[in-house]
């Protein structure tokens, strides 16, 4: 009996499939895209999977979070809690924390995908830190990629923003703990702190709408804005190609890796089942936010040992470890110790935004870069995202102080002075340690190439000294050892022109050299062995 297909084809007609796919293609020019993107090369190195562990805990905070929206109650109309949670029956609360205590304790897996989501939050922050720590590292962010640099910063701050107005819309003890240290910081702001916060709670705090206004922030504002930052960012990704480490074959203006389709897309189907199980491993396992062992937010109440979640609490450590300064002047009163830390945190934000352009300024540097750097070649500026790193961790110490002095027996005022030395002290030690060990792992590239791997095997020469055998690296080692570029630092040219007329150099120009020659000067880098050095060594004169 004949097929379909083959009575159409008798008959001189397509398939309808075939029929329906040329009338799409013809419209959408779906067919010319897919052949020009689905076997588009990408590099394999398992550093690369942090992005993708990143876009995949926002899908499933997506999902998840679509699943919690048709049982939560944004309000903070009073109800009396008649639930099958015993201690706290008859008791007075919000109709978000009932809501809530309904989702974990009566809905079917209410409790599993609320654990899902927090925990899915937790790990897509912490996995954009990394994954733009990584970036930063192997200058990723380099010239084509400023932009994409700073699409993936504002994908992180929004992230961290939207965690906290996820975990106020419980309306716990804990999370309203948080939303008061955040009306605090608002209040200390001079002349519009207080509109602020009359705007954010629709009156004097808590107000009676700050539930419902962080719920559409949570999910709607804020989500919408990030899912248009994380589509143009895999679009600047497919158009400026993915970067890659140096090796064998490995040049600016190829990829070396495998095919969109089949292999990759494969590979990161399986990555995201992957990433989707672990976490509801953890959120299976490991209990998060409790709300019912809090119980309801009052505002005489704080639970003990109050922290926010890990990615808030260095802004925290900043205010709790800040001297509690005031200025009084004309009737007016002005915190610093809190408006100090309010203005540092965005400072801070602000130089992580636009560090690619700082330092392709100091520089000079304007060409394209697609072959990765290796952190040890780039001692300054590894030197300065470490020094960040221990900046981040110190405060994130200054943030849990009460919790460090209860767990270890340790003074507050001890840990708190600790913590306003080492703000200033610590990154200047990482910076310095960091620059030399890069410098040492440097030098030590260089032996490698001019005199080989070392065996551990000893041999005898004739007239009685003993050597160790070293063993000359491979082609493709020694290309990932030499590879890299080693730029000049900037020079600002003769004092005086031709004519002997001394020139006029401004201050923004010698700031600029004097930062080029930090970067690139001959306390910032080793010379790598030139061609001919290696040669000479490598035929036998003083070659063992």
């Amino acid at each position: 009996m004949s097929t379909t297909a083959e009575n159409s084809q008798r008959r001189g007609k397509a398939p309808a499939g075939e029929r329906v796919a040329d009338w799409a293609d013809g419209r959408l020019g779906i067919y010319g895209l897919a052949k020009a993107n689905m076997r588009k090369i990408f590099p394999d190195h398992w550093s690369f999977m942090l992005g993708e562990i990143c876009l995949y805990s926002f899908i499933i905070l997506i999902l998840t979070g679509v699943y919690l929206t048709l049982f939560f109650h944004p309000s903070m109309a009073e109800v009396v809690y008649d639930g099958p949670y015993a201690p706290l029956q008859g008791q007075r609360m919000s109709d978000a924390f009932a809501s809530t205590m309904h989702i974990s304790f009566e809905v079917r897996g209410g409790l599993l995908v609320r654990q899902i989501h927090h925990w899915a939050a937790l790990i897509f922050v912490a996995a954009m830190l990394v994954h733009m720590m990584r970036v930063f590292f192997t200058g990723a962010f380099r010239k084509p990629r400023e932009v994409n640099w700073v699409f993936g910063f504002l994908l992180l701050v929004l992230g961290m923003f939207t965690g906290f107005t996820g975990y106020s819309l419980p309306d716990d003890l804990l999370s309203g703990t948080g939303v008061r240290f955040m009306d605090g910081a608002v209040l200390s702001m001079p002349v519009v702190g207080t509109y602020l916060s009359f705007f954010m709670f629709g009156g004097e705090f808590p107000g009676t709408d700050f539930v419902p206004r962080f719920y559409s922030v949570h999910i709607l504002l804020l989500p919408g804005i990030m899912a248009g930052l994380l589509v143009a960012h895999l679009i600047l990704v497919f158009y400026h190609k993915h970067t890659q480490f140096p090796g064998a074959g490995k040049t600016e203006k190829n990829v070396v890796g495998m095919p969109l389709l089949p292999v990759y897309m494969a590979k990161a189907g399986g990555f995201f089942f992957l990433v989707f199980g672990v976490i509801a491993m953890v959120a299976s396992l490991a209990s998060i936010n409790p709300i019912w062992a809090m119980g309801p937010y009052r505002p005489d109440q704080v639970s003990t040992g109050a922290q926010p979640d890990w990615y808030m609490g260095f802004s925290e450590g900043l205010i709790r470890v800040m001297p509690g300064w005031e200025i009084n002047a004309w009737g007016h009163t002005l915190a610093l110790g809190v408006f100090i830390p309010l203005m540092i945190f965005p400072l801070v934000l602000v130089a992580i935004a636009v560090y690619p352009f700082v330092e392709s300024w100091v520089t000079g540097d304007k060409r394209e870069h697609h072959l990765l750097d290796r952190p040890r070649n780039h001692p300054v500026r590894t030197a300065f995202g470490a020094a960040w790193l221990s900046w981040y961790g110190i405060l994130l110490v200054g943030g849990g102080n009460d919790l460090w002095a209860t767990h270890f027996h340790l003074s507050l005022n001890q840990i708190t002075w600790v913590v306003r030395i080492g703000f200033f002290v610590l990154p200047v030690l990482v910076f310095i340690a960091t620059k030399r060990i890069c410098l040492g792992l440097q030098r030590r590239d260089r032996d490698k190439v001019l005199h080989g791997r070392e065996t551990g095997m000893i041999k005898r020469l004739p007239h009685g000294e003993f050597i160790e055998v070293h063993e000359q690296l491979s082609a493709d080692a020694l290309h990932t050892l030499t590879a890299h570029d080693q730029p000049k630092p900037l020079e600002t040219g003769p004092e005086v022109d031709e004519n002997g007329v001394e020139r006029k150099i401004g201050p923004i120009t010698k700031l600029r050299t004097k930062l080029s020659h930090g970067f690139y000067g001959e306390a910032s880098q080793i010379p790598k062995p030139t061609p001919e050095e290696h040669a000479e060594i490598t035929s036998g004169h003083g070659h063992h």
